[in-house]
């Protein structure tokens, strides 16, 4: 008979939502249920795999057993199983192939071994102090025969903890190549799916013969292991996704633990010259070749593969999801090849050519930012048709904030603004990079240096603001860095010809590549794991898009602020037709910035004052929704809608009104609820001001001026990447300063620190030489 089935005597219902654990309904309530899609063509880009309907997850014998090869990894198999019912509870059939009988029966024979061997030892010597035991060989197939039955009762139980009824199948090779048990097999598991079943499925190891060498048939794949089991499994019943778990990362292009190993990302049929396989792994007959030889077959039976690691303990209670969400998890299979570099290849690109970029004199770097600036105007007809085109297209979809429509609109007067920025920068960078900060004589013919060095590879991720990506880009050119852009697909017309612009400035002197666009599929999250190609990242956009990234970049610094709560605070000896100026500029100039007002403070003895009204009248004739802080509220008979957070960025014409008793409180109401940003008094008391502007914690503190002057151009500092809240390396907004580290030089002449030894005849000095102004290394 060329299968076994066992059914657990209960059929669940076709959806079980109600019955899953709460971990699992919390985080996947929301699943919808997915309809089949027709079979014959593989999945072109991970994003797609979320579309995945029917999956295969193939357990690797070194995932489900323990490091000693006897027994099961219980806590890894019981996280797999998780995963795999939250999949099946969204409405997708899943199969599982696992190895582990072998390792389970050995434990169990060695177990009953030892027990038998201590009983004779007991019986002839008649006391209980035994011998040392030695356990003989044990036979595969014997322990293949003895563990079967208890890995799938493990199976099972696990399976039940979320109402999941498993079914297991022993198959061996001769199942597929008679038609008529194929067709059985075929019908067998198709009747198991319909009944919402998952199927364990595994080779027959207690009968099968060993592996023939080269027995492949004509286009059909011999099932030679679980890797090759798994693959044919996959074609015969038309899956979606195979998932197939090792216990490396994916394939790499060398062995795993080589100097230049890489992970590849994505592999493409015909790239197997590339490759050159290691040694399998600890336990299993198959190794990463017979992987790969498993893949491309399924691949080019239709089936989308993703090869992962299912034993490191960071991922695996999440792996199989993870790759399922579309997550940049493994190896992942396409036979469709991009028309571009992948990311990693574009950061080797910009790295390489940032280098060079690096090495210009400060004119040459000027002159590719002055041709930058001449092109933003003399293409503004292309730039803004593009953007046209983008706006088009937000404004039908619906999908985007009126705040974001605002941010992603040019026009000829911000592109002239941007021009000028850019040459001011020019002309303000010259002796930026390479500059000396300290000279210092450590001792007679030893010198030290500190010089100002670019950071490296800096990535900028923005949405909506397409005017971004040229300010940034003239940043990373004046500092030397390489920079790769990444902008959201709101803006895509508008960057991209923005990005060629870009590209087309700096060929002048041969660094096109310093500037990437990455405008492949790449999620935000997948970017943050490069933290070996990555050296700064800096987010422009909404707070959510700023605290994503933050949480995601564990490995790489993340330079920016997450919310720009704004506050203006009316002190009781303010100017009436100032206080109104500063409050009207600083909300309704630019609603959408994040250096817009966004909470109006104002001193309790104002209230009921014509500067108070005037206020008010003068918000509600710029159509400002005022909403009442819980003070304010208080003195009203009716009052404005009461906020429901003192801690909101509204970023559209509204704001927040609160009263405060003093500038005592308004400072400690801005350190309770604001975001280090940026913060404003209005008074004509210099003493009140000069201590808000000490006491107040934020990157950028006013008196009696606009929040919006928190910007680099209008400090003078030609551009900015954004604004900094952070309270190290830089902070408000971040200009070409911002982008520069420094680096140590010494200059010796065979100096040793044995030489200032006791027993030595050198004196350190450390003495402190004057650097010229504008000195350049």
């Amino acid at each position: 008979m060329f299968a076994r089935l066992a059914l657990c005597s209960r059929l669940p219902s076709r959806i079980r939502q109600s019955n899953l654990c709460p971990v699992s309904v919390r985080k996947y309530s929301q699943a919808k249920f997915l309809l089949p899609r027709p079979h014959g063509k593989s999945f072109a880009h991970r994003s797609e795999l979320k579309q995945a309907k029917r999956i295969v997850v193939k357990l690797g014998s070194a995932v489900v057993t323990r490091g000693d090869e006897c027994g099961l990894a219980l806590g890894r198999l019981a996280s797999i199983v998780e995963q795999v019912a939250v999949l099946q509870n969204q409405g997708r059939e899943m199969m599982i192939v696992t190895s582990g009988a072998v390792a389970f029966g050995k434990q169990r024979l060695r177990h009953e071994i030892l027990l038998s061997q201590s009983v004779r030892q007991a019986l002839h010597s008649g006391q209980n102090q035994l011998k040392d035991m030695s356990v003989p060989v044990l036979e595969a197939r014997a322990c293949a025969a003895a563990g079967q039955s208890g890995l799938m009762a493990l199976y099972e139980a696990m399976f039940t903890q979320y109402s999941i009824c498993t079914a297991q199948i022993l198959v061996t090779n001769l199942d597929f190549h008679d038609e008529q048990k194929r067709r059985n097999l075929n019908s067998t598991l198709h009747e198991l799916l319909r009944m919402n079943i998952v199927p364990i499925i595994n080779t027959n190891d207690a009968v099968v013969p060993p592996p023939v060498p080269n027995s492949d048939l004509q286009g059909v794949i011999s099932i030679k292991d679980n890797d090759s089991l798994s693959a044919r499994l996959a074609v015969e019943m038309k899956a979606d996704l195979l998932i197939a778990l090792s216990d490396v990362q994916g394939l790499y292009d060398s062995p795993p633990g080589t100097d230049d190993a890489k992970l590849i990302d994505i592999f493409y049929p015909g790239d197997q010259q590339s490759i050159t396989y290691g040694t399998k792994s600890r336990v299993g007959i198959g190794g990463m070749e017979a992987k790969v030889k498993a893949a491309l077959w399924a691949l080019q039976g239709g089936t989308s593969v993703v090869i992962a690691n299912g034993t490191d303990p960071k991922v695996t209670g999440h792996v199989i999801t993870d790759i399922v969400e579309g997550k940049k998890i493994g190896t992942f299979f396409s036979e469709v090849k991009p028309a571009g570099p992948t990311v990693e290849q574009q950061t080797e690109m910009a790295r390489h050519a940032g280098r060079t970029l690096a090495s210009l004199l400060p004119e040459q770097r000027g002159e590719i930012i002055c041709y930058l600036a001449d092109l933003l105007t003399e293409k503004k007809e292309e730039i803004l048709s593009a953007n046209r085109r983008d706006m088009e297209i937000a404004t039908a979809s619906g999908r985007l904030s009126q705040p974001l429509i605002n941010r992603l609109s040019l026009s000829t007067a911000k592109l002239n603004s941007l021009a000028i920025g850019l040459r001011q920068l020019a002309v303000s960078s010259g002796n930026s990079v390479g500059r000396v900060l300290r000279r210092t004589r450590v001792a007679n013919n030893l010198e030290l240096e500190q010089i100002t060095v670019p950071i490296g590879v800096l990535l900028v991720i923005f949405e909506s603001r397409p005017d971004c990506l040229p300010q940034v880009a003239a940043l990373a050119i004046a500092s030397g860095n390489a920079l790769l852009l990444k902008g959201g697909k709101e803006a895509s017309n508008t960057n991209k010809i923005l990005h060629q612009l870009t590209q087309e400035a700096l060929s002048v002197h041969g660094v096109a590549d310093a500037i990437q666009l990455v405008s492949t599929r790449e999620e935000v999250e997948d970017l943050c794991k490069l933290d070996k190609m990555i050296d700064l990242i800096i987010p422009r956009g909404s707070s959510e898009l700023v605290r994503e990234i933050q949480r995601a970049a564990k490995g790489i610094p993340v330079l920016g602020h997450s919310e720009g709560i704004c506050h203006v605070y009316i002190d009781s000896e303010a100017s009436i037709d100032k206080a109104i100026d500063v409050v009207k500029d600083s909300k309704c100039d630019y609603p959408a910035a994040c250096n817009a007002m966004e909470t109006l403070l104002i001193h309790r003895d104002l209230l009921r004052t014509p500067l108070f009204d005037q206020i008010i009248d003068m918000l509600r004739t710029e159509q400002v929704k005022i909403h009442a802080g819980p003070r304010f509220a208080s003195y009203l008979t009716f009052s404005p809608s009461e906020v429901k957070s003192l801690r909101t960025e509204y970023g559209d014409l509204e704001c927040c009104i609160e009263v405060v008793d003093s500038m005592q409180e308004a400072v400690d109401h801005i350190h309770k609820y604001g975001s280090s940003h940026t913060d404003v008094i209005v008074t004509e008391n210099e003493e009140t001001a000069e201590q808000f502007l000490q006491q107040v914690d934020s990157a950028c503190v006013f008196w009696n001026a606009s929040s919006r002057f928190a910007d680099g151009y209008r400090f003078g500092l030609g551009a900015e990447v954004g604004i900094s809240t952070a309270r190290i390396h830089a902070r408000g907004p971040v200009g070409l300063e911002g982008l520069l580290t420094t680096k140590w030089v010494l200059r010796g002449e065979g100096h040793t620190v044995a030489d200032f030894s006791e027993q030595g005849s050198m004196k350190y000095l450390h003495e402190n030489i004057p650097v010229p102004q504008g000195n350049l290394n």
